[in-house]
C-alpha cells in the first residue's frame, strides 16, 4: 500500500470513528470505490451490531444495517420473516420499471422457477462444463503479452466469465460482450461512468433502454429455442419451463438480469481479487505455488470470503422483529452486510488477513444461506479453480503494477480495472 493509500485508509478510520454513530450510512458507494469502508463496519459490529441509517439517497431511505456474521445468518435462513419481495437492492424498485426476478420472490414461486434453471449447474453438467473452461482458460493465457503492461480484469476476468456465460446461454459467441455490458449497466448507479451524464434521470433512461436492448435481443433467442426441442441451455430452459414459459417481458428481463449478473459479475470480481491479494500477500503465494494440488481449493475459499462480490443482500420484514436488542418493524428494509460478517472478529479467526491455511476455510457468508444460497456457487468456484490450476503451470510470477480502479457501488464490490504485468523469464 502506498503512501497515498496509507493516508487516505487512516483518514477513513478517523472519519468512521469520530462521527455520530447514527451518521453512519454503510451504503455510501463512495466508501466502497474508495475500499474505505472497513473501519465503518469494523465500528458498527463493535457499537451497534444491528444499525438504523437514513440514506442520502431518495430511493433508498432508511434501512437496518445488519453487521454481525450471526446475525445475517439468523436473517438469511428466516425467508417467513425477511422477504426478498419486492427487491434484494436496497434502492427500490421504480412503479414503471420492475423487474421480477426469482432471487427477490418469496415460495412457492422462488422454488418451481429456481428448479427450472438449477440443472445448468448440476454435477454432471459441470463435469461437461470443466473442460471447455480448461481449454478456454489455457487460450486466453497463452495469448497474453508478456513484459508488458495490461489490464487484468479485461483480458482474464472478464473474458473468462463471459465466455463460460455466452456457452450457458448458446449466446452468440460473436456477440458475447453485449452480456458484460448488461451486467455493468444493471447494476450501474448514475456516476458510474458508464452512461452519457450523470444526470440521474438522464442515465436512468439510458439504463433502461440497453436493458430494454437486452430483452429483445434475448426475445428472438427464445423465440427460437421455443419453437425447437428442449436443450440443456439457459434460455431453453426458461422458455420449456412450466413455471418460467409464460412470463412477461419484464419478468424475462428480471430473470435474465439475475442469470448474467450472477453469472458474470461475481466470478470475475473473485478471479481479479485473487491476483490482488495473493500480490499483497506473497507468503501466502509461496504457500500455494509450493502444493497447489492442495492449497487452490483452500484458495479459492479464501479469495471468495475475502473477496465478497457481493457486499450485500436486501430483505423487508414481513413482521416485527427483535434481533440484536432492536426491533426490526414490519415493512423495513435490512442490509444483511456480508462484507462484514466475512470480517467478524468473533466468528471468523484472523478475519482481515489473506490465509489460505486458516481452518474452516469455507466458513463465509459470500454465497448467502438459506433458500436464496447462491445456485451457481460451484461453477463459481470451478472457474477460480481452472484459471489458478492452469495461471501455476505458466507464469512464476505475475506482479501488480498499481492500485485497481474499483466499481462505484455498495451491492456490487469488485474492479473496473486492475494493472499486471507478467515478467519475462530470465
Amino acid at each position: 500500500m502506498d503512501d497515498a493509500s496509507i493516508d487516505l485508509h487512516r483518514a477513513a478510520r478517523d472519519a468512521a470513528y469520530s462521527m455520530p454513530i447514527d451518521k453512519i450510512d454503510p451504503a455510501d458507494p463512495e466508501l466502497f470505490r474508495t475500499d474505505t469502508m472497513w473501519p465503518y463496519f469494523e465500528r458498527l459490529r463493535k457499537e451497534d451490531p444491528v444499525h438504523w441509517a437514513e440514506s442520502e439517497f431518495e430511493d433508498v431511505g432508511g434501512y437496518w444495517s445488519v453487521t454481525k456474521y450471526n446475525d445475517i445468518m439468523a436473517i438469511d435462513t428466516n425467508h417467513q420473516v425477511f422477504s426478498s419481495d419486492p427487491t434484494i437492492v436496497l434502492p427500490d424498485p421504480a412503479e414503471d420499471f420492475n423487474l421480477p426476478m426469482f432471487i427477490a420472490m418469496d415460495p412457492p414461486k422462488h422454488d418451481v422457477q429456481r428448479k427450472t434453471v438449477s440443472p445448468i449447474v448440476a454435477p454432471q453438467h459441470l463435469a461437461y462444463l470443466e473442460p471447455i473452461i480448461r481449454e478456454r482458460s489455457a487460450a486466453i493465457l497463452d495469448s497474453l503479452p508478456i513484459g508488458e503492461p495490461f489490464d487484468w480484469v479485461d483480458k482474464v476476468s472478464i473474458e473468462l466469465t463471459t465466455m463460460t456465460l455466452a456457452t450457458l446461454f448458446d449466446f452468440p459467441w460473436e456477440d458475447r460482450r453485449k452480456l458484460t455490458r448488461w451486467s455493468d449497466v444493471a447494476t450501474a448507479g448514475p456516476d458510474s461512468g458508464l452512461f452519457s451524464s450523470s444526470d440521474p434521470e438522464v442515465a436512468e433512461q439510458e439504463r433502461r433502454q440497453e436493458l430494454f436492448e437486452c430483452v429483445d435481443y434475448f426475445m428472438r433467442l427464445w423465440n427460437e429455442r421455443v419453437n425447437a426441442p428442449p436443450q440443456p441451455d439457459l434460455i431453453s430452459m426458461l422458455a420449456h419451463g412450466e413455471s418460467t414459459r409464460n412470463m412477461d417481458r419484464m419478468e424475462y428481463l428480471g430473470n435474465l438480469i439475475l442469470l448474467i449478473v450472477g453469472g458474470n459479475d461475481t466470478t470475475r470480481n473473485t478471479i481479479s481479487g485473487s491476483i490482488l491479494a495473493l500480490s499483497q500477500n506473497p507468503d501466502q503465494e509461496r504457500i500455494l505455488r509450493a502444493d497447489p494440488e492442495k492449497m487452490i481449493p483452500a484458495m479459492v475459499s479464501e479469495t471468495i470470503r475475502w473477496q465478497t462480490p457481493l457486499a450485500y443482500m436486501r430483505r423487508t420484514a414481513l413482521e416485527d422483529y427483535e434481533i440484536g436488542g432492536k426491533t426490526i418493524k414490519k415493512g423495513q428494509k435490512v442490509a444483511m452486510w456480508y462484507v462484514s460478517g466475512n470480517r467478524d472478529e468473533d466468528v471468523i479467526e484472523r478475519p482481515n488477513d489473506y490465509w489460505i491455511e486458516r481452518p474452516r476455510v469455507r466458513q463465509h457468508l459470500s454465497f448467502g444461506f438459506g433458500i436464496h444460497r447462491c445456485v451457481g456457487n460451484r461453477l463459481a468456484e470451478l472457474q477460480l479453480k481452472i484459471i489458478w490450476e492452469e495461471i501455476l503451470a505458466r507464469f512464476p510470477r505475475i506482479e501488480v503494477m498499481g492500485p485497481p480502479r474499483r466499481v462505484n457501488s455498495s451491492f456490487v464490490k469488485g474492479y473496473e480495472y486492475l494493472p499486471v504485468i507478467i515478467p519475462t523469464r530470465n
